[in-house]
């Protein structure tokens, strides 16, 4: 069980507390850079990555459920899988990450456009589907933007 609450709490980030999800997205926009700035394949390595988190977050979401119950606020594994989305094929740059997150975030809290529905799916289903539309969103406006160039 360790290994599925390191997981569903990012490393133990889901720990922090108030403003966990928020803790998590601003670690997952620092890694990406640090990463994908140091050389990682930018094709298919993040998208691995991404696939990965999601299903790994599906797990570890359905089995800490019985210890913390529904969607807890110690799990923010659904953040980092939808900032990840927010950022997938996205051109490496500090404001393009500035506003994934800003984006990702809005989606994520405000939960418009059928993001709220997709909470109530069961188990961990429900807790990564609604972060992984909010990245969807998120990211659908960053192509925009990078695609008509507004910044």
């Amino acid at each position: 069980m360790i290994f599925y609450k390191i997981i569903s709490t990012s490393l133990g980030i889901g720990y922090i507390g108030k403003g966990a999800g928020t803790y998590a997205s601003v670690f997952t926009c620092f890694l990406w850079y640090i990463l994908l700035a140091n050389g990682y394949e930018m094709k298919f390595a993040p998208l691995a990555v991404t696939l990965f988190l999601t299903v790994i977050g599906i797990i570890s979401a359905n089995k800490v459920e019985i210890l913390w119950g529904k969607d807890h606020n110690r799990v923010v594994i659904d953040e980092v899988a939808g900032m990840c989305i927010s950022l997938l094929f996205i051109p490496l740059s500090v404001k393009y990450i500035i506003a994934g997150l800003i984006l990702f975030r809005f989606f994520d809290i405000v939960k418009p456009l059928g993001v709220r529905q997709l909470e109530k799916w069961p188990g961990g289903w429900g807790v990564m589907a609604d972060d992984v539309l909010a990245g969807i969103y998120a990211n659908v406006i960053l192509q925009a933007v990078v695609f008509f160039n507004i910044f």
